[in-house]
C-alpha cells in the first residue's frame, strides 16, 4: 500500500488512461407547451356546428352572372364531384337500369335519354355519338254531353209537332285523337339546346257527334243528325338549326322552319297554334333575356278536328311577329314581355265552304262581302310572382284597317283594347284564384270605327281553362246572322265569328267582361280537386242591336260554374283521368237572345277525358 501511495505520477496517470471515461452529467430536456389546441370536431353532432366557427371556404369560383339579383354562395358549387361523360354508359355498366323500349320511366333510347349507337342503325346518315332520337305518342279521349240553345227553322225541325225558333239543346261529342311524334337531334340537351332538330307530328282524330236538330251537322236538311268524321293533320314538321352559342352559360342563336307550335304570349291570348313559318329565336344575359321573331302563312283547318289540311291550299293569312322576355322584370321574379304583331288578311276574294256545307268566308253577317284587313297588336305580357302571389297578366292594344266593314261596304280604322290578369296564393295544399279579362266591344257599328276586340288563333288557359262552359261550348248566334257563333270553341273572346279555325278575325263584336273565382286543391299527389265560378258581360250591345234589330239587349251573360277532378294514377303526366261538369245560368242578356219555349235558364256541359302519354 506504501507503495502505491508513493508511486510515480507517471504510473498513476497511466493507469487512469486505462480506465474509461466517465460522462458528464447532462442538462434536463424542457419541453415547450404547444403552439395550438389539439383538433376539435366541429360537428360532434349531425347538423349543428361549434359556435363562432366558420369552415374554410372552397377555392374561387368564377361568376360570370352580373346584374343577377343575388349570387348563388360559394356552397353551391361542389369541390368533391368529378364529371363523367357518358353517363349512360357508366349506368348500363353498372347494371342499375336495363333498358326495355316500353318503358318510359326509366332510361329509353327512344325517349332521348341515350344517344344513338350509328353502329346499330348504318342506315342513317349520322356519325358521332350524340345523336338522340325521341319518340313520343299521345292517346285523348273524350267524352261530353252537353246542353246549348240550337236554333230550328220551319223545314228543318225534326219533331213537326213542337216547332219554336229554337229546339231541343241535348247533344254529346265522343272524339278520340292519337298524337305520334318523332324527332332526331344532335348535341347533349340537358346544359344547352341541340345543334340541329329534325321533328314530325301526326295526329288522327276520329269524332262522332249526335244532335237533336237538324242543319246543325250538315247544310242539307235531309240529313240525319249524328255524324261520324275522322282527320289526319300534320302537327308539326320543322327543321330547327343551332346557328351559334354566345356565352360560356350556352345563350344561343336559333332558327325554326316548318310547321311549328307558337304561343304569342304566357296563355295564349293572341296566337296559339301550330302553322307553317320561320321564327328566329335566342337566348342573352344568362337565358334572362329572350327573344322570337318571323312569320306564320296560316294553314287551312279540317272542320270537326280543327287539326291542319296540309293538303288544302294555305290561306291568304299571314302572321309576323317580334317579342322579347325579360326576367326579373319590373320586379324580382317576373317575367316580362313585350309584343308586337301584324295579321295581314287578303282573303276578300276567297270564298271558303267548310266540309258540312256552311259557307265560313265571308262570314254571314250584314252586307256578306268579303273583307281584307291588317290589324296591329302591341302587348305586354306578364308572368311569375310579387312575394307570395303567382300572377299572370295580358294587355293588348289593336289598331289598323279593315278595307270593308260588312255593316257599311266602306273603310273602317281598328282600335280596340284587352286586357286580362289572373292572381293566386298558395297556402300548403291549396291554390285560391281571381281572375278579371275585359276586351272592349263595339258601340255604333256604322260609325267607320270598329272597337271590338277580337284575336288571330285564342286558345287560353284562363278562368277555368277548358273546364269552363262558356271557353268550352260554342253558342250560335240566331236571328241575325247565319252560320255565326257568339263565341269560339276554346276561347273566351264573343267575335260573332263564323269560325276560329276558318273564319276572320271580327272587330264589330260586342266584346266581353269577366270576373272570376277558383280554387284548386291538391288532396293527394295523385289527386286534384279545383272548382270554378265566373260572371260574364257583353261589354257593349251595340253590334247585337243592330244585328237583331233590337231596341236594346241587356249586358249579363250569366254566371259559368265549374268543377274538375284530376287523377294522376302514378303521380305523373303519363296517365291522367279527367271529370268536370260546368253550368251556365243564363242572365239578362242571354235570355234576351235566346228566350224559347221551355228555356231550362241553366244549360251544363260534362266532360269525362283519358290522357295516355309516353
Amino acid at each position: 500500500m506504501a507503495f502505491l501511495a508513493f508511486a510515480p505520477l507517471a504510473l498513476v496517470l497511466a493507469a487512469q488512461a486505462e480506465l474509461p471515461p466517465v460522462p458528464a452529467p447532462e442538462a434536463p430536456v424542457v419541453q415547450p407547451e404547444p403552439a395550438e389546441p389539439p383538433a376539435v370536431d366541429n360537428e360532434i353532432i349531425e347538423g349543428r356546428r361549434r359556435p363562432d366557427y366558420t369552415e374554410p371556404l372552397p377555392e374561387e369560383v368564377t361568376q360570370t352572372n352580373e346584374g343577377a339579383v343575388r349570387a348563388p354562395p360559394p356552397e353551391a358549387f361542389p369541390v368533391d364531384q368529378v364529371p363523367i361523360p357518358d353517363r349512360w354508359r357508366l349506368i348500363e355498366s353498372l347494371g342499375v337500369v336495363k333498358e326495355r323500349w316500353w318503358d318510359p320511366y326509366n332510361q329509353n333510347t327512344y325517349k332521348g335519354d341515350r344517344p344513338i349507337n350509328p353502329e346499330k342503325v348504318k342506315w342513317l346518315p349520322i356519325t358521332g355519338d350524340d345523336w338522340f332520337f325521341v319518340v313520343n305518342a299521345v292517346s285523348d279521349t273524350v267524352f261530353e254531353p252537353r246542353t246549348f240553345p240550337i236554333p230550328v227553322g220551319v223545314q228543318t225541325t225534326e219533331r213537326p209537332g213542337s216547332l219554336d225558333v229554337f229546339g231541343k239543346d241535348a247533344s254529346y261529342v265522343l272524339s278520340q285523337t292519337f298524337i305520334v311524334g318523332a324527332a332526331l337531334l344532335k348535341g347533349s340537351t340537358a346544359y344547352k339546346p341541340p345543334n340541329i332538330e329534325y321533328r314530325v307530328t301526326l295526329a288522327a282524330n276520329f269524332n262522332y257527334v249526335d244532335v237533336p236538330e237538324r242543319r246543325v251537322l250538315f247544310v242539307e236538311p235531309s240529313k240525319p243528325t249524328h255524324r261520324f268524321d275522322h282527320f289526319v293533320g300534320v302537327q308539326e314538321a320543322f327543321v330547327d338549326y343551332h346557328f351559334r352559342n354566345v356565352s360560356d352559360r350556352y345563350d344561343f342563336d336559333s332558327v325554326r322552319i316548318g310547321i311549328q307550335p307558337f304561343q304569342a304570349d304566357f296563355r295564349g291570348f293572341l296566337f296559339n297554334d301550330n302553322q307553317l313559318g320561320v321564327r328566329f329565336f335566342g337566348t342573352r344575359d344568362n337565358n334572362r333575356f329572350q327573344y322570337n321573331f318571323g312569320g306564320f302563312w296560316r294553314l287551312e283547318k279540317d272542320t270537326n278536328s280543327g287539326l291542319n289540311a296540309v293538303l288544302q291550299t294555305p290561306r291568304d293569312d299571314f302572321v309576323f311577329f317580334a317579342n322579347a322576355y325579360r326576367q326579373d322584370f319590373l320586379v324580382p321574379a317576373l317575367t316580362s314581355q313585350l309584343t308586337f304583331v301584324w295579321n295581314v288578311n287578303r282573303e276578300a276574294d276567297d270564298i271558303q265552304i267548310d266540309d258540312n256545307g256552311f259557307p265560313v268566308r265571308p262570314a254571314l253577317l250584314g252586307t256578306l262581302r268579303g273583307r281584307d284587313y291588317d290589324a296591329f297588336y302591341i302587348g305586354y305580357n306578364a308572368d311569375g310572382r310579387i312575394g307570395r302571389v303567382n300572377l299572370t297578366g295580358s294587355a293588348y292594344y289593336v289598331f289598323g284597317e279593315d278595307r270593308n266593314s260588312f255593316f257599311t261596304d266602306r273603310p273602317a280604322d281598328i282600335s280596340a283594347y284587352f286586357a286580362a290578369v289572373e292572381a293566386s296564393y298558395d297556402k300548403d295544399w291549396m291554390r285560391f284564384r281571381l281572375s278579371a279579362a275585359y276586351a272592349s266591344g263595339d258601340g255604333d257599328p256604322y260609325d267607320d270605327t270598329e272597337t271590338g276586340y277580337d284575336a288571330i288563333f285564342e286558345n287560353p288557359v284562363f278562368a277555368g281553362a277548358d273546364t269552363s262552359y262558356w271557353i268550352r261550348q260554342t253558342i250560335p248566334f240566331a236571328g241575325g246572322g247565319r252560320v255565326i257563333s257568339v263565341n269560339g270553341r276554346n276561347g273566351i273572346l264573343n267575335s260573332l265569328r263564323s269560325s276560329k279555325e276558318q273564319g276572320q278575325s271580327n272587330f264589330n263584336n260586342p266584346g266581353l267582361m269577366l270576373l272570376g273565382a277558383g280554387a284548386d286543391f291538391d288532396l293527394t299527389p295523385e289527386l286534384r280537386l279545383s272548382t270554378n265560378a265566373n260572371h260574364l258581360w257583353f261589354e257593349n250591345t251595340g253590334t247585337l242591336q243592330a244585328l237583331r234589330n233590337e231596341g236594346s239587349i241587356p249586358k249579363s251573360i250569366g254566371w259559368d260554374l265549374s268543377a274538375a277532378a284530376i287523377w294522376r294514377p302514378k303521380a305523373t303526366q303519363n296517365i291522367v283521368f279527367r271529370l268536370s261538369g260546368a253550368a251556365l245560368v243564363s242572365g239578362k242578356g242571354f235570355d234576351d237572345l235566346f228566350t224559347s219555349l221551355g228555356n231550362p235558364g241553366t244549360y251544363y256541359s260534362v266532360l269525362a277525358n283519358v290522357i295516355l302519354s309516353y
